[in-house]
C-alpha cells in the first residue's frame, strides 16, 4: 500500500494549500504535538522515532492514503462512470460478460474457441500428458447385468428385423465373455415367440457371426442349449425339435461347422439332446434331398413379399375347399401372422365363387367367412375392405365371368342374412344396368338381356 501512495504522490504532487484542506483538527494537531514528546510517535499506526521533516512527511503521505480511500469507496458506491466515449454508464460503461451474459451462457453467440495452448510454466505442467489420446473406456458387461441389457435389445428386433440395429448395439456393448451367451438368450426367446420370430433369429444369427460373434462363440452357445434342454422342455415343449432346427439352420448358414454334429457321437446321454441332434441330421439329410432349410419356419408378414403371401392365401383357400375344415384353415391364416392383410383374404375368397361353378363354394366359403368373423379373426374393417376391393374390380372379372354380376349379388345378398356384413355394404353392391331394346319382329315387346 505504501508503494501505491509514493506512485500516487509522484504523479499527483501536493502543494502546500492542499494541507490547509487537511482532515486533521485543531485537536489532532495539539495530539501530534504531545505524542511528539514521547519517544516513539505513531501516525495512521506507523511509529516514528524521526524529527519533525519525518514527521511531515509521514502525514502527507497519510493524507494520501486516505484520500484514495475515499476516491474508491465513493466511486464503488455510486457505480457511475465515464465510459471510453464519454458516456455516463454503469461501472466500465462495458457490457456485461461482453454482451454474453447470462446464467447458463458460455460465450457469444457464433463464438468458436481455438486450442489451448499448454502452458509449461505452470507448476501442473507434465511433459508426460502432450501426446496422450483419450479414449471412452466402457466397463465390460457383468454376467447379472446381461440379461437385462441384452433382452430388451432382442425383443425390439423382433418388431422391427433390422439386424444393422442390432449388431450396432451389441458392438457398443463391451460383452466380454459374455460374448457366447448371446445367442442362446436369442434361441431362448425365440422358443417361446412365433414361428415367424424363429426365422428371425436364425437371420440374426447369421449376421452377428463376424461382426460380434466369432464361430466358437456359436458352438460354446449351441452347447449351453443343449445342456439347458431339461429345463427349457418344462415351458416349451417342442424345445428338442425346435433347437435341432436351429441347429440344421446354423449349420446351412455355415455359422457352424459341418462336424459340429458328429463331434456328440457316443458321447449323448440326455434323451433331450439326442432327439434335437437327430431332428438336425434329418433337416441336413433332406436340405440335400431338395428341402430349403434357410425358410424352415417361415416368414412374418411384415417381411415377407406381397406376391407370396397372395399365392399363400390361394393354396390356403385351395385346400379348404377340398377339405371343408375351417378349423384348420383359421389356424393356418393366424400363422401367416398378417392382420393387416385380411383383407386380400377376403377379396381371394369372393373372387373364388365368383369364378367356381355351383352352390358348393358359395356355402362353404360363406359358412368360413362366418366363423372368422365371428372369431374377430378378420376385423370389420378387413372384411369391409375386402368386398369393398370386389366392388370396385367386378367390372373387370365380368370380362372373364360372364356371370359376375348376378352370383356377386347372390354372395352380397346372403352375407347380409349370415350377419357377415351390413346393410351399407350391401347397398354399395354394384348392379349392372338392364340393356332393354325393342326387336323389329316382336311386336314392340321389350326384352330383358339375360344372363
Amino acid at each position: 500500500m505504501a508503494t501505491d501512495c509514493e506512485a500516487w504522490l509522484n504523479a499527483n504532487p501536493i502543494e502546500a494549500d492542499d494541507l490547509s484542506d487537511s482532515f486533521l483538527s485543531g485537536e489532532e494537531d495539539n495530539a501530534g504535538l504531545v505524542v511528539n514528546k514521547n519517544i516513539k510517535n505513531e501516525i495512521n499506526g506507523n511509529w516514528l522515532t524521526s524529527s519533525s521533516n519525518s514527521i511531515h512527511e509521514a502525514r502527507l503521505k497519510a493524507k494520501a492514503k486516505r484520500r484514495l480511500r475515499k476516491n474508491s469507496s465513493r466511486d464503488s458506491g455510486r457505480g457511475d462512470s465515464l465510459s471510453d466515449n464519454g458516456e455516463v454508464g454503469k461501472g466500465r460503461g462495458l457490457p456485461k460478460k461482453g454482451g454474453a451474459g447470462g446464467k447458463g451462457v458460455w460465450g457469444r453467440s457464433g463464438e468458436v474457441y481455438g486450442r489451448e495452448v499448454v502452458d509449461q510454466r505452470d507448476p501442473n505442467y507434465d511433459e508426460a500428458q502432450e501426446n496422450c489420446v483419450y479414449e471412452t473406456v466402457v466397463p465390460p458387461l457383468e454376467e447379472k447385468d446381461f440379461q437385462k441389457t441384452v433382452t430388451p435389445i432382442v425383443q425390439e428386433y423382433f418388431e422391427h428385423g433390422d439386424t444393422n440395429e442390432v449388431v450396432e448395439l451389441l458392438a457398443g456393448l463391451n460383452l466380454g465373455p459374455m460374448r457366447s451367451e448371446v445367442p442362446s438368450l436369442a434361441v431362448s426367446l425365440a422358443l417361446e415367440a412365433k414361428a415367424s420370430q424363429r426365422e428371425l433369429t436364425s437371420t440374426l444369427l447369421a449376421d452377428l457371426c463376424g461382426p460380434v460373434l466369432s464361430p466358437s462363440d456359436m458352438e460354446n452357445s449351441f452347447d449351453k442349449l443343449l445342456q439347458q434342454l431339461p429345463d427349457l422342455v418344462l415351458d416349451t415343449p417342442g424345445a428338442p425339435q425346435l433347437v435341432g432346427q436351429f441347429i440344421a439352420r446354423a449349420v446351412s448358414d455355415n455359422i457352424l461347422s459341418k462336424s459340429y454334429i458328429e463331434g456328440f457321437k457316443g458321447r449323448v446321454d440326455c434323451q433331450y439332446t439326442r432327439a434335437s441332434l437327430d431332428r438336425a441330421v434329418v433337416l441336413l439329410k433332406m436340405s440335400r434331398g431338395g428341402l430349403r432349410i434357410d425358410n424352415q419356419w417361415g416368414t412374418g408378414g411384415g417381411q415377407r413379399p406381397v406376391i407370396q403371401l397372395i399365392k399363400e392365401v390361394n393354396l390356403l383357400l385351395k385346400e379348404y375347399i377340398l377339405s371343408g375344415d375351417s378349423k384348420e384353415a383359421e389356424r393356418c391364416l393366424r400363422d401367416l401372422e398378417v392382420p393387416h392383410f385380411h383383407h386380400e383374404f377376403v377379396y381371394e375368397a369372393i373372387v373364388l365363387v365368383l369364378e367356381s361353378k355351383g352352390e358348393k363354394t358359395l356355402r362353404m366359403v360363406l359358412q368360413l367367412l362366418k366363423s372368422l368373423s365371428a372369431s374377430s379373426v378378420i376385423t370389420v374393417d378387413q372384411m369391409r375392405r375386402g368386398f369393398e376391393r370386389v366392388y370396385m374390380d367386378i367390372a373387370e372379372i365380368n370380362i372373364d365371368v360372364p356371370r359376375a354380376y348376378y352370383i356377386l349379388e347372390q354372395f352380397v345378398d346372403k352375407s347380409f342374412v349370415m350377419g357377415i356384413i351390413d346393410v351399407k355394404l350391401r347397398d354399395l353392391c354394384p348392379c349392372r344396368g338392364r340393356k332393354r331394346f325393342v326387336s323389329e319382329g316382336d311386336g314392340g315387346v321389350v326384352k330383358h338381356e339375360s344372363y
